[in-house]
């Protein structure tokens, strides 16, 4: 799917237009980002948690030379599912 095919969806569901659907979706990422930048985590109650972990630096290897290189430490985003949407998806 698509961004373009969950505007529609979300137009369709919600009855509204697609420019209103895709201005809510653009706002609710936008949301969704500045929360995980100054909090870190972002709980959507029977969806899911979205949470920004540390990861460290380690040593990895380059697949075409073999020579081992340091892969620098980095911030992820990380997705734990809630019980509905696991529920859901079985």
């Amino acid at each position: 799917m698509t961004k373009a095919d969950l505007v529609a969806k979300i137009a369709e569901k919600a009855s509204m237009t697609k420019a209103d659907a895709e201005r809510a979706l653009n706002a609710f990422l936008d949301s969704v980002e500045s929360t995980l930048v100054k909090e870190g985590k972002l709980t959507l109650t029977g969806f899911g948690t979205f949470v920004v972990e540390e990861r460290k630096a380690r040593t990895g290897r380059n697949p075409r030379t073999g020579q081992s290189i340091t892969i620098p430490a980095a911030k992820v985003v990380k997705f734990r599912p809630g019980k509905l949407l696991k529920d859901a998806v079985k």
